[in-house]
């Protein structure tokens, strides 16, 4: 018999995940069924509970229900506590657990897969929302020379700072501000790119062989990946559906004890 996982949010109809986990599943011979869940905007916490006493083992959690699980959650894993959001819960015990799996997502395909070390760089995070405080820890972890962060609100952006401020000292700024400092890594966890818009970045900011790395994954290039294209010319652009991949074999792992192998995955979606 299966053992039942899942993936909340709304909307989920898009979501990748069961494909992927399918592909996990099936590498690792782990019998499990995986599936898609809306849940009402008012009624995560419902179907959480709904989907737990059908018999499942585990979810994930995407938009917007990534803070709703935080608070859901009867224990967290330190990276979970330090994102402030969950995005994998684990049924165990009678109790509901809660980790982040998406700064390890980013940090593996970024140094794994696409073959960038993280350590003594200058990293530029933009943005200051869910997606930015889910990948921090993760990134300081690897030891980078500075972490920077950039956002339009400098409020929002020195309060992701200071709950961070035992792990890294985050440098803060305003995007105008940016001109004139070269980045070796340049990450665009903002939603620009999936209203079509840009980061409202100036020139310069990114160094002879940086990478522009978009959280956002799409079939073309993201209006981020192409302005950092337009900016240097020895630029390497790279969207998130790696990280996607990264991230959802990190959540197997807690749930099954077995690590996919994610690079045939990364290739099926592409």
């Amino acid at each position: 018999m299966s053992d039942l996982y899942a993936v909340v949010g709304n909307p989920v109809a898009h979501s990748k995940s069961p494909l992927i986990h399918a592909e996990f599943a099936r590498q690792t011979g782990e019998a499990i069924e995986y599936t898609r869940i809306e849940a009402p905007l008012d009624g995560f916490a419902a179907t959480i509970q709904a989907f737990r006493g059908a018999g499942g083992r585990g979810a994930n959690v995407t938009i917007p229900f990534k803070e709703q699980a935080f608070t859901l959650a009867e224990s967290l894993s330190p990276r979970a506590r330090l994102a402030g959001a969950v995005n994998t819960l684990l049924f165990n015990d009678g109790r509901i657990s809660g980790d982040n799996t998406d700064g390890a997502g980013l940090v593996r395909d970024i140094e794994q897969n696409l073959s960038v070390d993280v350590a003594d760089k200058r990293v530029l995070v933009l943005g200051a929302g869910g997606a930015a405080r889910g990948i921090i820890g993760a990134l300081a972890e690897r030891r980078p020379r500075e972490i920077a962060l950039a956002n339009r609100d400098l409020d929002k952006a020195a309060r992701v700072a200071a709950a961070h401020a035992a792990v890294v000292e985050l440098r803060i700024f305003a995007y105008s501000q940016l001109r004139g400092a070269a980045y070796d890594i340049v990450i665009n966890a903002t939603a620009s790119s999936i209203r079509n818009e840009c980061p409202p970045l100036p020139d310069g900011i990114f160094a002879r062989a940086a990478l522009a790395y978009d959280l956002m994954y799409a079939a073309e290039a993201t209006p981020f990946m192409l302005q950092a294209s337009a900016q240097c010319a020895t630029i390497r652009v790279a969207d998130g559906l790696g990280m996607l991949v990264e991230q959802a074999a990190e959540s197997f792992y807690l749930w099954r004890g077995k690590r996919p192998r994610t690079a045939p995955v990364i290739a099926l979606l592409r």
